[in-house]
């Protein structure tokens, strides 16, 4: 897809260890590092597994220190940052370029007149990870030498070694660690054309490995791994060696059988959206074709009982699980948007399982909880997710299974729910009491809800308004005239009070009402919701902004909260903005939602664009700053946030579902609005 460096980047340590790849195995697990090689976050790792899927993320193999010796030279491949914050060795000095095929990271290092190329992917439903190194080009053998680190940690933590013996035993063809009594063991494995393959093993702590990224967040910045083992083999030119890690005794050790069947998926993946969507591959930018690949490592296995083939969202890499909000809001751009309607109908069916009290989960924790229903608006979006579906797809059977459900939903919040969510007598919701964050706008620090939000959200009365018109419509196709009558006249009253938002003396929307502070006059993204959202532009519903309010909304947003990468989350004239996020959890939480850009929210400014101005073309340049994004952070994907403020840094998850899904989502909009 065209993204590749070479040693402008690659050479350039500040450049190449702010640049980081991404691999998944659609389990939950992953891969992740920095170009450079460098170390800089906790959840780096070669094979994070997801060992209870799609969660339960353990930290398994490290990294690879790998050291080429060639025509009596030594060349290291790999760089680590020590605790007094020196860089030995530099490796990537060594490297000519990296690029992505697909979403398959590849290295290219030189040494003298040899070419030595790395690839890194992962097996599809495994714990599984496959390093290959084939020398392309040289006049001699090179050999090789691999230094194996690894532990046996939760993937948000740190290792400090403390004398920790792990049990290491030889297997054929390499290593079974056992890390303690009732850890899954894992394995390490090398293969290949090498001659000479040798494996020894280890048991040496490397102590002090410096994390910048995570001192940069005011986190624990130190870490130890174990060296395990080394292996050691040459390569004559054309030759590969692969070391492949898993949590199977007996993985598949052919891993340009795994890596050919990666390749060939992502081609199907492709060419299935092609004949979905009806586009021509010549007249499609890379960078969007990129994004459809990025999609679908957001989307993974959840196992229920009953329900084997179960899906689910990651909302985001590399610390976030799956999240009932984040699910439902990029369930429309990460599988109708890239032709895959099949698979939101089952994320849909795994999530009716967890209705409960007319609420979605808004998180699955990590390890052996119970769901948490901490949201108002997971639900709402799941009506808008469920539209989009039967739009996609005409499923009436489906659409019959879910209608009663939904209409469970609608009854509890007329009576009321958890946390005081309920349908006031003005037609509008009512959510929140003290100590809870609800909305999206949902950082909590202890006891401190930073943007409480108590009170009537503008956002979540535009998404309810949104569920009345959709379960108005579903009532209609399945020939329930009196539920629909019944729906229309509660829409009536909704849109009605709805009114109340607008706020004459600045031409824009409040963004809360009703707050136990008064109504909330902050300049939001939230009130963008009210003209973006579909289903408030079809049939002979009344609007809820007429068309004057919306331009003025559209325009006010455009001018005070756009930026190149989505919507500030305050504007920068509030007393309470911060331009820049960074620092510790305090520092950072703080500013989450008081200025900081959210890539998500351009999809719906575009959206709210387009219906005011009728111009594709323009709004299509909305998105344009989003390609030369994907070469930034996590190379072939988009961050969760950015920097309210110029240059406008990539911050937080470098790879966030909604943040792709919402930029395919608008790109589908515009290039079929044409």
């Amino acid at each position: 897809m065209n993204i590749q460096f070479g040693r402008e980047i690659c050479g350039n340590l500040n450049a190449a260890e702010s640049r980081e790849w991404l691999v998944t195995n659609g389990i939950g697990g992953y891969a992740s590092g920095t170009i450079s090689g460098l170390l800089t976050r906790r959840y780096h790792g070669l094979l994070v597994a997801a060992l209870k899927p799609p969660l339960d993320r353990t930290l398994l193999l490290t990294k690879l220190d790998e050291t080429a010796f060639y025509h009596h030279q030594s060349y290291p491949l790999y760089s680590n940052r020590w605790g007094d914050k020196s860089i030995s060795p530099h490796g990537y000095q060594n490297i000519e370029s990296f690029r992505l095929e697909g979403t398959i990271p590849v290295w290219t290092f030189a040494c003298a007149d040899a070419l030595l190329e790395k690839r890194i992917w992962m097996q599809p439903g495994a714990n599984t990870t496959y390093v290959s190194y084939t020398l392309v080009r040289g006049n001699a053998p090179l050999v090789l030498s691999v230094k194996v680190l690894v532990n046996y940690r939760d993937y948000h933590g740190n290792t400090s070694s403390n004398g920790w013996q792990m049990q290491i035993q030889p297997v054929e063809k390499g290593i079974c660690v056992n890390a303690f009594t009732g850890s899954v063991p894992f394995y390490l494995f090398s293969t290949g054309d090498g001659e000479h393959s040798k494996t020894s093993i280890h048991h040496d702590w490397n102590l002090g490995f410096d994390l910048a990224v995570e001192r940069y967040r005011g986190l624990n910045n130190s870490d130890d791994h174990l060296h395990a083992a080394t292996f050691t083999g040459e390569l004559k030119t054309g030759e590969s060696i692969t070391i492949v890690a898993s949590t199977e005794s007996n993985p598949l050790l052919e891993g340009k059988t795994v890596s050919a069947n990666v390749w060939e998926r992502e081609q199907r993946l492709l060419n299935y959206w092609y004949s979905q969507s009806h586009l021509n591959p010549q007249n499609t930018p890379n960078w969007v074709k990129q994004l459809i690949l990025a999609a679908d490592q957001f989307i993974v296995s959840r196992p229920l009982t009953n329900q084997p083939d179960g899906k689910t969202v990651i909302a985001g890499y590399p610390w976030f699980g799956d999240w009932g909000r984040d699910t439902m809001i990029s369930l429309p751009g990460l599988t109708i948007s890239t032709g895959r309607p099949e698979v939101a109908r089952t994320i849909l069916g795994t999530f009716a399982r967890y209705l409960d009290r007319g609420m979605l989960p808004n998180l699955f924790p990590d390890v052996g909880e119970q769901p948490e229903y901490n949201t108002v608006d997971a639900i709402l979006w799941y009506f808008e997710a469920i539209r989009a579906y039967y739009a996609a797809t005409q499923d009436r059977d489906f659409l019959e299974k879910l209608f009663p459900l939904l209409v469970e939903v609608v009854e509890w919040h007329c009576r009321g729910t958890r946390y005081n969510i309920h349908l006031d007598d003005d037609g509008l919701i009512y959510a929140g009491e003290s100590g809870v964050q609800l909305t999206w706008m949902d950082a909590k620090i202890g006891d401190w809800v930073v943007t409480p939000r108590i009170g009537k959200p503008i956002e979540i009365n535009a998404l309810w308004y949104n569920a009345l018109v959709i379960m108005v419509q579903f009532a209609r196709t399945l020939g329930k005239s009196s539920q629909a009558q019944e729906y229309e006249q509660m829409l009536q009253q909704t849109a009605k009070s709805f009114q109340r938002f607008w706020n004459l003396n600045v031409d824009y929307c409040y963004d809360v009402l009703d707050a136990p502070e008064g109504d909330d006059d902050s300049l939001r993204p939230n009130q963008i919701f009210a003209v973006s959202l579909p289903s408030l532009e079809t049939g002979n519903f009344p609007p809820l902004l007429n068309s004057t309010k919306q331009r003025s909304v559209v325009d006010k947003v455009a001018q005070t909260l756009l930026t190149s990468y989505g919507l500030r989350s305050l504007a920068p004239q509030h007393s309470d903005y911060k331009g820049k996020y960074g620092g510790n959890q305090l520092a950072r939480d703080s500013v989450y939602h008081q200025g900081t850009t959210w890539a998500w929210l351009i999809g719906h400014f575009v959206q709210a664009h387009l219906k005011v101005y009728q111009n594709p073309t323009v709004a299509r340049t909305f998105l344009e700053p989003m390609a030369n994004h994907l070469q930034d952070a996590c190379v072939g994907s988009i961050s969760e946030i950015f920097d309210g403020d110029v240059p406008i840094n990539p911050r937080g998850c470098f790879a966030q579902a909604w943040s792709v899904a919402e930029v395919l989502r608008a790109w589908e909009l515009l290039v079929g609005g044409e």
